[in-house]
């Protein structure tokens, strides 16, 4: 009853078209003053000791790097030298725009940011170069996700905050499935190309390469600095993340150049108000998840599937499909804070490995970000190209199919994900 009641309450108020954020803190406290009697010091107490974690941290470094970096010109310097590498495919531009969303995924930890970074530059150029406006949306929009599965990674971190889990062991576990899923698009992306006769760039030389990488070295070697610190232990993950934005910061301003003195404000400040908005989503999830537990949802859900013999299987199909429904309407962030506390525990009880687990939800939270009607990665593509949603929509289709494929191939062959932290020591 405690159940329905709660999540009743969750999906009046967003279907009122409140914020994520605020209908979970007003679900809490509506229950707790109408159907508990459980103190209110204890919910402030809650309040506070819930977010008071140093992995937390993490966030608002990583946004920062992003901001940073998007602004600072790193984008555009790997976008040619992504260019060099496989241009000269069928499809150039397009392989280039996977290349280069690779690269910067693995240096931003967001995938609208990667979106914004790599289709503000790669779309115009395409539409340029004779390739189908759509074709080019399709492409930037679904590669843009990798923003969220190469590590570093901001969903990432927000399910290690919410499921304790080890954030390092997450970054190392997201580095091979990152790699295939961007070979996997990087193949789609070949294969509509050469069925609609799409033009390719001329071949560059080992010369122009060697050029184009040398000027991109700066921006690569922040994958080093997050990737090789955590891994050698030199830094905690959200040291690395302090790192990254420091070094951000130096190479776009006195390295590159292209972010002046006077254009860090604004960058600190956009920087500001989006780790303000992701702190208070989390902090009314806290709450949210301590309702849950405080009323033994989570418990009892597990002894319901453990009673029903859905199994491992059983209960991984239903936790795909469950957070792709989820994926459709809300944003990464939010699904996780709120599906975590329930789903982490029948999980465990199932055998299931934690890191593992964070990966296939990651994939599911990647695959949200291109799915209508509230796809956030097809909403910036969409402001990119000028182009209307529903066109968006059609145009990623291939991307998609490709992506729900990777899926069920990461879900049910965990050693794509276990393989390389269990080599390195960090499982």
């Amino acid at each position: 009853m405690s159940a329905l009641i709660i999540f009743g309450l969750l999906t009046v108020l967003m279907l009122s078209g409140m914020p994520v954020s605020i209908s979970l803190g007003l679900t809490v406290l509506t229950f707790l003053f109408a159907f508990t009697n459980v103190p209110l010091e204890s919910v402030a107490l809650k309040l506070f000791t819930g977010i008071e974690k140093f992995e937390i941290m993490a966030i608002p470094f990583f946004i920062l790097a992003g901001n940073f970096l998007t602004h600072g010109g790193v984008a555009r310097r790997m976008i040619n030298f992504a260019t060099a590498m496989v241009g000269h495919f069928r499809g150039g531009l397009g392989m280039s725009s996977v290349f280069a969303c690779a690269l910067f995924a693995a240096v931003s930890g967001s995938s609208p940011a990667t979106v914004v970074a790599i289709g503000s530059i790669m779309l115009p150029a395409m539409v340029k170069a004779g390739y189908p406006q759509k074709f080019g949306v399709g492409v930037v929009a679904s590669a843009g996700g990798l923003g969220i599965l190469i590590p570093p990674s901001i969903v990432m971190v927000m399910y290690a905050v919410s499921t304790n889990s080890s954030i390092g062991a997450l970054f190392i576990a997201g580095v091979i499935p990152g790699l295939l899923l961007a070979f996997m698009l990087g193949l789609c992306t070949w294969w509509v190309a050469h069925k609609g006769n799409y033009p390719r760039e001329r071949a560059h030389s080992w010369s122009e390469r060697w050029t184009t990488f040398r000027k991109a070295i700066w921006g690569l070697l922040l994958i080093i600095v997050v990737i090789g610190g955590i891994y050698s232990g030199l830094f905690t993950p959200t040291e690395a993340a302090a790192m990254s934005a420091v070094y951000a910061f130096f190479i776009a301003v006195f390295v590159y150049k292209d972010l002046g003195m006077k254009d860090v404000p604004k960058v600190l400040l956009n920087s500001a108000n989006m780790s303000a908005m992701l702190l208070y989503i989390i902090t009314n999830a806290v709450l949210f998840s301590f309702i849950l537990t405080n009323e033994q949802i989570p418990q009892a859900v597990a002894e319901w599937i453990q009673g029903s013999g859905l199994g491992v299987i059983g209960f991984l199909i239903a936790v795909n499909i469950l957070l792709l429904i989820m994926g459709s309407f809300m944003e990464p962030s939010s699904i996780i804070l709120i599906t975590a506390p329930i789903l982490f525990p029948i999980a465990m009880k199932l055998g299931i490995d934690p890191i593992h687990f964070g990966i296939m939800i990651t994939v599911n939270m990647e695959i949200g970000m291109i799915t209508p009607p509230v796809g956030l990665n097809l909403y910036v593509a969409s402001g990119i190209a000028k182009m209307g949603l529903t066109d968006c929509s059609k145009a990623v289709w291939p991307w998609l199919f490709t992506m729900l494929v990777f899926l069920m191939i990461i879900t049910y062959v965990p050693t794509i994900t276990t393989w390389l932290p269990k080599t390195l020591g960090m499982m």
